[in-house]
């Protein structure tokens, strides 16, 4: 019997749910152009089909959902003309939109590794479910990029000060603290994933008090010890207001906060607490998602992204040189045009098919 090479997503119809399955164990699921594609093309196609009631996302093996985009093939692209780098963030997040505005409920399953484009799928997803075993994480400043995919939106809604800790330190989190700050809608051991699954695919209609009666005691968050410092350190949008604060407190936790902070691209930091200052304000996920396409642009085309993927993907010697090197060299004219719209032939927009359809 020869070898079967499956897709790298599987989508199918089981009972009323539509069933999309990231399937690139060897990556952790990361995401490429034609995932994007085939999750967008089934997620419209369910839109308008009555035989689907909800839409479930899972990963089929490996040891996370997913660890984030194709950073390869955009640091490679960004070496060039960075035209597929662009296709990639552009088709990305009219996904990350479509999730968003999707009239049917969607329920993800964070189990694992949820990282960079794996929050973007799951972030908007009305239903969340994370497990012991999740680990999640926005760890873009380290290289050299920003919180994308929906992270502009999403993180400053994050209870206090959470968000902008979480975008500038790429910290990772665990399944009770996704659920302690909102990331996460439900607790669920991963040993009972399979059988929630069944469940919901037998009486999708009451996906909501399925995921309920699932729910497992969770326990205590570590992140809540931190939180009063995270609100109270991290209380500014200024990145040197940050660091200052962190130096006056001296404290064994905001010393390594400063730690995990040298070794950041101080432009990406600053992109990102900006980012965060403009998404909070933003009614429609659409304008986010274009603020954060204008950004992607921008920022591929600076030293510090390839830079940060060869030192922390490639090469792996961990030591990036940034440019520029020292927070105070990253001036406010700098960030400003890391921000400028685009020509208009050029800006983000939403799916064709979603019409005037906003959120």
């Amino acid at each position: 019997m020869s070898d079967v090479t499956l897709p790298d997503v599987l989508t199918s119809v089981e009972g009323g749910v539509g069933r999309i399955r990231l399937n690139r164990p060897k990556a952790i699921h990361a995401l490429t152009p034609a995932m994007v594609e085939i999750i967008t093309r089934a997620l419209l196609a369910w839109r308008k089909d009555d035989a689907v009631v909800a839409v479930m996302i899972d990963h089929a093996e490996g040891r996370g959902f997913c660890a984030g985009g194709d950073i390869a093939l955009i640091a490679n692209s960004a070496k060039t003309d960075c035209v597929k780098a662009e296709q990639f963030f552009f088709h990305e997040y009219r996904m990350n939109h479509l999730l968003f505005v999707y009239d049917k409920p969607v329920v993800t399953f964070m189990d694992g590794i949820t990282m960079g484009g794996g929050v973007g799928i799951a972030a908007p997803s009305r239903y969340r479910v994370a497990t012991e075993r999740t680990t999640f994480a926005m760890p873009e400043t380290g290289i050299g990029l920003f919180p994308d995919v929906g992270g502009g939106w999403f993180l400053p809604r994050l209870p206090g000060r959470v968000g902008a800790w979480l975008a500038a330190t790429g910290a990772r989190i665990d399944g009770a603290d996704a659920l302690s700050v909102g990331m996460a809608s439900h607790y669920v051991l991963s040993d009972a994933l399979e059988d929630v699954k069944a469940r919901i695919i037998a009486d999708p209609a009451n996906l909501p008090a399925i995921l309920n009666a699932a729910q497992a005691p969770c326990p205590p968050a570590k992140l809540d010890a931190q939180r009063d410092d995270i609100d109270c350190l991290f209380a500014s949008d200024r990145y040197e207001e940050i660091l200052a604060a962190l130096e006056a407190d001296g404290s064994e936790w905001a010393r390594k906060q400063l730690s995990v902070l040298a070794t950041k691209s101080p432009q990406t930091v600053k992109v990102a607490l900006r980012q965060l200052a403009e998404g909070a304000k933003f009614t429609d996920f659409a304008d986010n998602m274009r603020n954060e396409y204008r950004i992607g642009h921008h920022v591929i085309r600076r030293p510090d992204f390839v830079e940060g993927v060869r030192a922390l993907i490639f090469d792996k010697d961990n030591a990036p040189k940034w440019s520029p090197a020292t927070t105070e060299d990253v001036t406010d004219v700098l960030i400003d045009s890391l921000f400028a719209p685009l020509p208009p032939e050029k800006e983000w927009t939403p799916l064709p098919e979603l019409g005037a359809t906003s959120s």
